[in-house]
């Protein structure tokens, strides 16, 4: 049965809009945790737009379930990872101008520095994702590195306007899924799910876990964080 890792992140850019100490991002965590979320994870950007470094250790101190850190491949991130020893590292590509993460991590382009990260990790007991297109070659190389497991970019299926176009996209990750799974990667999908676009994956066992942010953030406004995270839970036990 798939799991729910409850991504923060959209707290704390609320907190920082107005430059001050409210709301809470682990106060959030710890919500979504008291309502059944089985990880929590935050994105640390070297802009550190929303999630800081205090953030972080916070987190590793009050998490219960699984702190999963979202970061990209520097050796400052690197370093900061090492010395909190989260749960697990997704490795993220990284710009600084974009909004939010617009797509998978190139490994075909950056294999060798991802694949010495990787190494780093895993040596210091640290499980590695690696957060990827749905894209067969790209899996492959992830293979190669030694990932622990994948995390599919679930965003073009989530973004198109058609039928045709979402039938199109939601191929890419059920046959991703697959070879994932068949090379012996645990395989994550993640990137603009919502309360609706969830049910698509109804039936694809391959998945092991979602993570899901900015949707569950959104209702929390409305509903709160424990119900707005049982709300998406229901969902994902449904599939």
């Amino acid at each position: 049965m798939a799991r729910l890792a409850v991504n923060v992140d959209h707290v704390a850019t609320l907190r920082q809009a107005r430059g001050i100490n409210y709301p809470e991002p682990v106060a959030a965590a710890v919500a979504a945790e008291t309502a059944g979320a089985d990880g929590i994870v935050v994105h640390l950007r070297g802009d550190r737009r929303h999630i800081n470094e205090r953030d972080v250790r916070l987190l590793r101190k009050i998490v219960q379930s699984k702190l999963i850190l979202e970061m990209a491949a520097t050796s400052e991130m690197l370093g900061i990872a090492l010395d909190i020893k989260p749960d697990c590292v997704t490795l993220v590509p990284e710009k600084r101008e974009e909004l939010t993460t617009e797509g998978g991590l190139d490994l075909i382009t950056h294999e060798s520095h991802v694949r010495e990260a990787v190494a780093t990790l895993k040596n210091a007991g640290i499980d590695v994702c690696i957060f990827i297109d749905p894209d067969l070659d790209q899996i492959k190389v992830a293979h190669k590195i030694d990932a622990d497991m994948i995390e599919i970019h679930t965003g073009a299926f989530c973004d198109a306007t058609t039928s045709a176009q979402k039938q199109k996209e939601l191929f890419r990750i059920v046959d991703a899924a697959k070879i994932g799974t068949k090379l012996k990667l645990e395989v994550n999908a993640g990137h603009g799910i919502c309360y609706n676009s969830i049910k698509a994956f109804k039936g694809l066992v391959e998945i092991s876990e979602f993570s899901i942010g900015h949707s569950i953030v959104s209702r929390a406004i409305l509903t709160g964080m424990e119900q707005a995270v049982r709300d998406m839970k229901q969902l994902i036990l449904g599939l």
